[in-house]
């Protein structure tokens, strides 16, 4: 009985140091690698976000053949969820789950402005890593519920899609959720700089800066570092 208790209590204390790894203070660091895809590591994991292959409003981009621990993509669409292009545990589906110590809650919205009836439905993610909570609303032009934004709360980073088209919010939209969700630090995904690839409907992030009148934004190269502890203002990261 004595030796059940002891390994009881030896796995109740590795689980409980990697949960304490995942969450703790401490920071992380955010990598872009165009358009879509973010690599954020910190409290021991990394996590790479719509890994996609260089076609569609990607085109031209380099792929993200990065290892990550896990890879959260919006959908299933090559632009935005392409399997095979990185190495890691690929979620896409919503529920509930716990990897390496991270636990991750996925739930739908519609990816277009159809009620999914286009382009099915999107995944929005919420978790915490390197003390900070992090919600990726990247891939979605739908409507966000009063549910939604229970779940959301009020994230320390929002990656939000701004690029507008067909199944991505317009700079407007994006920036009226911003306000709704009052994070400390937004990172605006999926849009193009420059002249957007053939057959590809999304804009600049100009727009959505517009309509961020009056907050401060951040321009900076393809990474940056967060401390685990944001200032209480929102600020805007313009990743290149």
């Amino acid at each position: 009985m004595s030796v059940l208790r002891t390994t009881l209590t030896a796995v109740a204390g590795l689980t409980f140091g990697l949960q304490t790894a995942a969450t703790a203070g401490g920071g992380v660091t955010i990598s872009s690698y165009g358009q879509r895809a973010l690599l954020i590591q910190g409290g021991g994991q990394s996590v790479l976000i719509n890994p996609f292959r260089a076609v569609g409003c990607a085109a031209g981009l380099a792929e993200p053949r990065v290892n990550a621990n896990v890879i959260l993509a919006s959908s299933e669409l090559a632009d935005e969820g392409a399997q095979g292009v990185a190495s890691g545990r690929f979620l896409v589906s919503p529920g509930s789950y716990r990897i390496g110590g991270l636990e991750l809650e996925g739930f739908s919205s519609p990816h277009d402005r159809l009620e999914g009836r286009r382009f099915g439905n999107a995944t929005i993610w919420r978790w915490q890593q390197g003390g900070l909570s992090i919600a990726h609303v990247g891939a979605t032009a739908g409507p966000i519920t009063g549910a939604d934004r229970v779940l959301l709360g009020n994230p320390d980073v929002l990656i939000i899609g701004v690029g507008g088209g067909s199944k991505i919010y317009e700079g407007p939209e994006a920036a009226s959720l911003v306000k709704q969700l009052n994070p400390k630090r937004v990172i605006p995904v999926q849009y193009v700089n420059g002249d957007a690839p053939a057959g590809c409907d999304q804009g600049g992030v100009q727009p959505f800066l517009d309509a961020m009148a009056g907050t401060t934004v951040q321009n900076v190269g393809r990474s940056i570092s967060l401390p685990g502890n944001l200032g209480d203002s929102t600020v805007v990261t313009v990743m290149q």
